[in-house]
């Protein structure tokens, strides 16, 4: 008898699902389009995301938010945003922390909360530090760069908030306890520490275990769930020459 893999018991949830319910709120844009405006009230730590929330009254009847009854939406803050300032949507110039579509952001302005399609809330660059950068504009199409220096083509109707998102420092500061790194995982459900298979016994991984040095890492495609670690049914073998 042994063990089963860690892939096998995350698949089983508990430990290793976000507890969404203790996040501060849904962090989406406001579903219309239109010209709307709001009012940045407070800025919050949200314990399931590493970027500061703002939070936002909007000041058009219009603009609906997520949940009915509230007359607030929650965002990823931008750097430099400050308690106060008026934040406006799909109008007014690419200031910081406003929200436009991509079709009337300038090339080479910062941006971060990017929708991946129209009206989906924003899905990339929500990270602290992250943003992307416009590229170009042609044909109802914008090219944006992304954090890893990929480039993605959205369509332009897609809206985005200018600026990056607040928290840029926080990768500067070291963690410097086992304690602090566990915690701060533990937040979001995450596996800490991560252990490679070879450091295991061989009760808890295939790897494991001194008394078969030199155990080849490729493993058929119909092999048991508790043997399928490593290059699964690889085509080649061996160091590229």
């Amino acid at each position: 008898m042994g063990k089963r893999l860690i892939q096998q018991r995350r698949g089983r949830g508990a430990r290793y699902k976000a507890p969404s319910h203790k996040y501060l709120a849904k962090v989406s844009y406001i579903r219309e389009r239109e010209p709307a405006k709001g009012r940045v009230v407070d800025i919050k730590h949200d314990p399931g995301r590493s970027v500061p929330i703002a939070v936002i009254a909007l000041e058009t009847t219009n603009a609906k938010p997520e949940k009915k009854g509230e007359n607030k939406i929650f965002l990823t803050a931008a750097e430099g945003l400050k308690v106060g300032q008026e934040i406006l949507f799909n109008q007014g110039n690419p200031d910081i922390g406003n929200v436009l579509p991509l079709e009337k952001i300038p090339e080479g302005a910062q941006i971060h909360n990017i929708e991946i399609n129209p009206s989906d809330g924003g899905k990339l660059c929500r990270s602290s530090g992250g943003f992307a950068i416009v590229v170009s504009h042609e044909r109802g199409k914008t090219t944006i760069r992304l954090p890893s220096r990929k480039f993605k083509v959205l369509k332009s109707s897609c809206r985005a908030t200018i600026g990056k998102a607040a928290g840029s420092g926080r990768v500067e500061q070291p963690f410097v306890k086992a304690g602090k790194k566990f915690y701060a995982t533990r937040a979001r459900n995450k596996l800490y520490p991560r252990v490679s298979g070879v450091a295991m016994n061989p009760v808890d991984h295939p790897f494991g275990g001194s008394a078969t040095p030199g155990k080849h890492k490729t493993i058929k495609r119909g092999a048991a769930p508790g043997k399928k670690v490593g290059s699964i049914a690889a085509r080649r073998m061996g160091k590229k020459k």
